[in-house]
């Protein structure tokens, strides 16, 4: 990220986009002039990528996703799919720096559930291969990551490989055949596209507030579903924003 930062700085961009957190410091490290419109699903303010959600300051605005809050919430919306679930598996990027606040809300989500949570890592093809290849687990998270959703034909395939029922951050898991996700919706990419039309119309960000995306959505694979064994629940066919059959 960081070379690929400077090769962008050094052709002298009228403007960056950088997609969570990894990209958006790589570019905030490579330029303090270059506007930079970024999507993380960290606190950016905690995170020290701006300085407030109202007036970020410096060369960055962008669209948060607070989806850190929203892991707890998934392994709870994966239980009801498979309640019999004792331990869970926790994947994530060890180079996502989000993970050292995600981690800690799902292991206590988990304890409060009376579940044992493994934290499984894995940054490149032959690590998610590895990982899948030791657990024990019953059951899946997959934690929000460029990279992770980058490997999703990968990761979808060894899910069935290994009858793992799943859940993931990015419908587009779901949609090539993964079990179920819960996150944000597609709309997060356009308002990153508002936030930089804006820039390239004149405005400067630091006076664009960070955008907050609060739609979360749900999306069920029913043929996943059937080829795992699972019988989706009545009541969360009913919350869901996408049935795919």
């Amino acid at each position: 990220m960081p070379s690929l930062a400077s090769e962008l700085v050094g052709r002298g961009v009228a403007m960056i986009v950088a997609w969570d957190a990894p990209s958006s410091f790589a570019a905030k490290a490579a330029t303090n002039t270059i506007p930079i419109v970024f999507l993380t699903g960290a606190d950016p303010v905690k995170t020290g990528l701006v300085d407030s959600f109202s007036r970020p300051g410096g060369n960055l605005t962008g669209v948060s996703l607070l989806v850190s809050l929203l892991g707890p919430k998934r392994l709870e919306v994966l239980l009801e799919l498979v309640p019999t679930a004792r331990m869970i598996s926790l994947l994530v990027n060890p180079e996502n720096p989000n993970i050292r606040a995600d981690v800690p809300e799902v292991q206590q989500a988990a304890q409060t559930l009376g579940r044992h949570l493994e934290v499984l890592t894995a940054s490149t093809e032959n690590e998610l291969d590895t990982a899948f290849t030791n657990t024990k687990a019953d059951a899946l998270v997959v934690m929000p990551d460029p990279y992770l959703n980058v490997r999703r034909h990968q990761l979808v395939a060894l899910t069935a490989r290994h009858a793992m029922p799943a859940i993931y951050p990015f419908r587009e898991c779901v949609a090539i055949g993964g079990l179920i996700s819960y996150g944000s919706p597609l709309d997060v990419y356009r308002q990153m596209g508002m936030q930089a039309g804006k820039i390239l119309k004149g405005a400067r960000p630091a006076d664009l507030p960070i955008q907050q995306s609060t739609k979360v959505e749900l999306v069920i694979n029913l043929k996943t579903a059937k080829a795992l064994g699972l019988t989706v629940p009545p009541s969360l066919l009913a919350r869901a924003d996408e049935v795919i059959e």
